[in-house]
């Protein structure tokens, strides 16, 4: 059973917010957040403001499943990790 675009937007808020209190986390999850992004990107009831964050997540997760460090990524990311769940939940 596919997942609603809320349900959706809900899992890609939790794994944001989870890399960013753990300072940790998987390629798996990057890749997660990817096929999220991608879905909710051709979603027309999304607002058009959180498809430009989606594309910032977008581009965390891709160099987040290709960096031999992750846990130091997502640390450089700490300030865009929270500011993107606020944006996101300020539009939906």
């Amino acid at each position: 059973m596919p997942l609603s675009h809320q349900d959706q937007v809900s899992l890609l808020k939790d794994i944001l917010n989870n890399h960013q209190t753990d300072c940790c986390g998987s390629v798996s999850e990057c890749e997660q957040l990817e096929r999220l992004v991608k879905s909710l990107m051709v979603n027309t009831q999304i607002d058009q403001n959180v498809k430009s964050i989606l594309q910032e997540v977008y581009n965390y997760s891709q160099h987040g499943a290709e960096t031999a460090d992750l846990d130091e990524h997502i640390l450089s990311n700490q300030g865009n990790l929270s500011q993107w769940v606020s944006e996101i939940d300020s539009y939906s």
